[in-house]
């Protein structure tokens, strides 16, 4: 009987082969809509065709604007699919035709972009995987408010609850991430200009996303944001070979908490800015079996495993009298660097202290290496 090789090289070997099947990626990111991010990708289509590369346009969106409608002119298109919704006939992009053609290069616009329901996947971005993995290769754009680790601070810079959100760790797939960037003014001057938007829809335009203190927020954001990408791209590649000992966090979280999302969005943040793994733990005491928390408390539990597994963490769901030991345990057989509480109200914080918990796991720590953080 041939005994298998587990060499680590083989593995990194065969690694390469399956990345290489894999299609690049190249995403456009915007601090906000009319930047030039449709633009750029047409510019980009343009230029590859002039090279002799077989680029198809897979879906882009010029929203009415006369420069960008004249670029896309000449550029071989993929026909969208017409799909019949609620009565009405509605059109997407059709995936299963550029698999089928397999062009070199498809450009895709509006990565966040929700799918009609009935379609074969959810949600834009699902199709850019599916091509990608099919080995085609793709251009791409999308704003920062979309990044859903960001939503909850979006929501307080614009005062505006962002409903289409493309996970964090789709991020990481990008081989190329541009920022488009303008100024404040050279964006509202554009929007004037009807360079934007209908002019119906310029005033209203104005008095919500355009207005100069929150396109410098989410300008900022956009910056700091490509930034983060291109320093942990180049750290991963370049001192990939370091014995370093990798960062692990272990969010905690618990059914009655309510703000965990904003808990979870802030991990992601943190463990996006390392390029770390990261574990959300629910432990379920006897009082918190699903016969005994009412049923507000079971969707927000629920919705917020959701939002976990869309910010690249996986679940571990643990039942147990012992929250303390639990989280001690989880801890060390995953070998966490760092554990995160959430203060989501100050009764749960009452809540911890009461049950010795805080206290407890602090005792447990010294001896570990681990660190724990607290947030607000």
């Amino acid at each position: 009987m041939i005994k298998k090789n587990k060499n680590p090289s083989d593995s990194r070997f065969l690694e390469l082969i399956q990345r290489s099947k894999k299609g690049k990626f190249k995403l456009y990111i915007g601090m906000i809509a009319g930047v030039g991010k449709s633009y750029r990708m047409l510019e980009d289509a343009r230029s590859l065709l002039q090279n002799g590369i077989n680029v198809k346009i897979g879906f882009i969106e010029t929203h009415g604007r006369v420069e960008t409608e004249k670029l896309l002119e000449g550029l071989p298109i993929i026909p969208r699919k017409k799909i019949f919704y609620k009565g009405k006939e509605l059109d997407e992009m059709d995936v299963q035709t550029i698999l089928n053609i397999k062009p070199e290069i498809v450009v895709v616009d509006e990565l966040a972009h929700s799918n009609i329901p009935g379609t074969k996947n959810e949600k834009r971005w699902q199709d850019v995987v599916e091509i990608l993995d099919a080995g085609i290769n793709v251009i791409s754009a999308v704003n920062i408010q979309h990044i859903e680790s960001l939503n909850e601070e979006i929501g307080k810079i614009t005062g505006i609850e962002v409903q289409e959100r493309i996970p964090d760790y789709l991020l990481s797939y990008t081989d190329e991430i541009v920022n488009i960037d303008l100024s404040a003014d050279e964006l509202i001057e554009r929007l004037k200009d009807g360079n934007i938007y209908h002019p119906s829809k310029i005033q209203i335009a104005i008095e919500n996303f355009f207005q100069p203190e929150k396109i410098l927020q989410l300008r900022e954001l956009a910056l700091k944001e490509v930034a983060g990408q291109v320093e942990r791209k180049i750290e991963k590649e370049v001192f990939a070979d370091k014995k370093l000992r990798p960062e692990r966090f272990l969010a905690c979280i618990s059914s009655n908490a309510s703000t965990t999302a904003n808990i979870l969005r802030k991990t992601g943040r943190i463990t996006n800015l390392y390029s770390a793994k990261w574990y959300v733990l629910y432990v379920q005491t006897p009082n918190e079996r699903f016969d005994r928390i009412n049923l507000a408390d079971q969707r927000h539990l629920l919705n917020n495993f959701k939002l976990a597994t869309q910010l690249d963490a996986e679940i571990i769901r643990v039942k147990s009298e012992n929250i303390t030991d639990a989280i001690f345990n989880t801890a060390i057989d995953k070998g966490i660097t760092t554990i995160i509480i959430g203060k989501p109200n100050m009764n749960f914080f009452k809540f911890l202290f009461r049950q010795n918990i805080l206290k407890r796991l602090l005792r447990k720590l010294p001896g570990t290496k681990i660190d724990i953080i607290i947030l607000s």
